[in-house]
Order: C-alpha cells, then sequence, then structure tokens
C-alpha cells in the first residue's frame, strides 16, 4: 500500500511543480500571479467545496412555504452583503470569488441543489472569458451554463441566469481587468445567454443594461476597480434581481 502512494505522490508533486510552467500566459501579470497563486487550491478542491461545507450542513431545510433563492456565483456575488439589500429574506449566499463556470458545476450539487432553494440565481462568466483557470472556448462555457439550467431544473429548482456585466477602464486600476474581458466578449456571451433563457424558459436577468453607460462600458460610479460593484453598483443590482426572483416565482411549470 505504501509503496502505491509513493507512485501515485510523486508524479502528483511533478505535476504541481510542472502546473505554473505549463498554464499559459494572459499577457495580463496582475491575472497571471492571480492563477500561479491558486494553482495549489485548484489541485487539491477544484470547485473549492469546503469553503461552505460547514456553512451548508448548519443550514436548515427551508420552512414550508419558503421561498429560499440561492445568489451562486463569483467574486461579484461573493462580495454581496445580501442582507442589506435584501433585508428579511430567505436569500442564501453562494459566491466565490475568481470561479469560472467549470468550478461552479462541480460545486452546484453541494452549494445549490442540496439546499433546496425554490429559485437559483447564477451570475458567471466574467471569469471565463478572463480566462481564470486557463483557456476556455465560447462552445464549452456555452455547454457548462447549459449543465447548470439542467441540474436545476431535474431538481425542480427555477433559473435565473444574469447577465455578464460590463467593465470600464476609466481608472488606472481598472486597465488590467478590462483588457481581460473585452467588451466585444462579455457582449457575445450575454447575447447567448439572453436567447438560450428564450428558448428554455428561463428567466434572464440584464444586469448589463442597467450599468452600462453610453460608451459600452461600466458606468464608472458603480465599480471602483472596473469590474467589481461598490455599494452605489450592488444598489442597482437589488431591485432587477428582485424583479427577476419574482418572475421566476410566478412563472407555471
Amino acid at each position: 500500500m505504501k509503496n502505491c502512494l509513493r507512485r501515485i505522490s510523486v508524479p502528483l508533486l511533478l505535476l504541481g511543480s510542472a502546473a505554473s510552467q505549463i498554464t499559459p500566459s494572459t499577457g495580463h501579470p496582475g491575472l497571471d500571479q492571480y492563477r500561479a497563486s491558486r494553482i495549489s487550491i485548484y489541485m487539491n478542491d477544484f470547485g473549492e467545496l469546503n469553503r461552505y461545507r460547514d456553512a451548508n450542513a448548519a443550514l436548515k431545510p427551508p420552512s414550508e412555504g419558503e421561498n429560499r433563492v440561492v445568489f451562486f456565483g463569483d467574486s461579484i456575488t461573493d462580495s454581496w452583503k445580501l442582507d442589506e439589500s435584501f433585508p428579511g429574506k430567505p436569500y442564501v449566499n453562494r459566491g466565490i470569488s475568481g470561479q469560472t463556470t467549470s468550478q461552479m458545476l462541480v460545486r452546484f450539487r453541494q452549494d445549490v441543489i442540496d439546499l433546496q432553494p425554490r429559485v437559483v440565481v447564477i451570475l458567471a462568466g466574467t471569469n471565463d472569458i478572463a480566462g481564470n483557470t486557463g483557456p476556455i472556448s465560447e462552445e464549452d462555457i456555452e455547454k457548462n451554463y447549459a449543465s447548470l439550467a439542467e441540474l436545476a431544473k431535474v431538481h425542480n429548482i427555477r433559473v435565473v441566469f444574469a447577465s455578464v456585466l460590463p467593465v470600464h477602464n476609466y481608472t488606472p486600476e481598472s486597465k488590467e481587468m478590462f483588457e481581460s474581458r473585452h467588451p466585444h466578449d462579455i457582449l457575445a456571451l450575454n447575447t447567448w445567454l439572453e436567447d438560450y433563457c428564450a428558448e428554455n424558459g428561463l428567466v434572464y436577468l440584464d444586469y448589463f443594461e442597467k450599468m452600462v453607460d453610453n460608451q459600452g462600458l461600466l458606468k464608472r460610479e458603480l465599480a471602483d476597480d472596473g469590474l467589481h460593484p461598490n455599494p452605489a453598483g450592488y444598489k442597482v443590482m437589488a431591485p432587477v434581481a428582485e424583479a427577476a426572483i419574482a418572475k421566476a416565482l410566478a412563472a407555471k411549470r
């Protein structure tokens, strides 16, 4: 048994040391540094299942008639103080900073299905475009979205797909966020998302329309770093999300 473990551990160690060498450069030093810093996390817990494991175990099943909603996504969801935006609502935050749709698929059962929500609000895609977990084709991003929707529908969870937020380059600190998430790629993914929702009876939550300026960029006052909403940004997002949730709950099954 020990010899078997040794034979397994050596390749894993070699893989770990080589991971930073084989991860292609994005051309953006900050993003390259971020990806390199997370290689060990991705290798040991790609979906980051440990993040909410204890919180999920402590969460009681929804009470009769409770319209539990899980907000599922990346850093934009992770940083959202839902209790301030939606006081008294049974809304559960399951965002993890930096995640892509590939990672979200890994943890969807634990962090969404097992929590028995009526609705899931999925905000993703921006980190796929940036290549946080490596290059990914548009087709594979779309397949990941479709898989998330199919898993939810099988478990009678109503799906709200949120648009990818716009980005801006109005400040020095926003330049890299902007360059790694080109507006053309964001628009292309949002167009596909909206069409997919229409074709499959899902709710499309259009944050983009409410947050974009006349230059096609994120309104400067809504995000300091060009990507992540500040309090003013979340104030814009909250009523749009609430309307989408109400639409999902009212939809006939």
